[in-house]
């Protein structure tokens, strides 16, 4: 517990301000999209004399026309509402219809990039983890409310480590060896 007081200023430094996820009420909404009706098909235009010679004979009998009216679209589009966005500790924050709040986090360290999501649910989990380049990343998960991403390279990590406590996401960042 007292390391987690001690490194809450590295915390609030690991605040990425570059590659931070966009804001949800940025991210355009997928729109119901009615069928379309297409025009009736076109008359068919007799060729020119000279073209009707070089062809071959034409069928005697005509496509059927296709009816001059269409049906109109059915479909209902229900209005939907994008869910209200705030920001708690760092962390942007939606809820679902459900009550259930979601909580999603990048992180930036010098061994990578790493996007957090957890749930009022107690659900931690890992959106993305990009190392950087001479790093590699390895997640453990202990449990669902317990999750650590660490970007390694010889002798040198960085840790991530993300856990539900006290019904609110808590996050750790640490530097382990030179």
């Amino acid at each position: 517990m007292l390391s987690w007081v001690a490194l809450l200023p590295v915390l609030n430094a690991a605040r990425a301000d570059v590659g931070t996820l966009p804001d949800i009420d940025q991210v355009p909404a997928a729109d119901v999209v009615a069928p379309v009706s297409l025009p009736p098909t076109a008359a068919r235009t007799q060729p020119s004399p000279a073209v009707a010679a070089s062809s071959s004979p034409k069928p005697s009998k005509k496509p059927p026309k296709s009816p001059a009216t269409s049906t109109p679209a059915t479909a209902t589009a229900t209005a939907t509402t994008k869910p209200a966005t705030t920001t708690e500790d760092g962390w942007t924050v939606t809820t679902g219809g459900d009550g259930l709040k979601t909580y999603v986090r990048s992180f930036s360290v010098e061994g990578g990039q790493a996007v957090v999501k957890m749930t009022s649910a107690g659900v931690v989990s890992l959106v993305t983890a990009t190392p950087a380049d001479g790093y590699a990343v390895e997640k453990t998960q202990s449990s669902p409310t317990d999750m650590a991403v660490y970007f390694n390279e010889t002798n040198h990590s960085f840790i991530i480590h993300a856990i539900w406590w006290n019904d609110a996401p808590f996050a750790e960042v640490s530097e382990i060896g030179s």
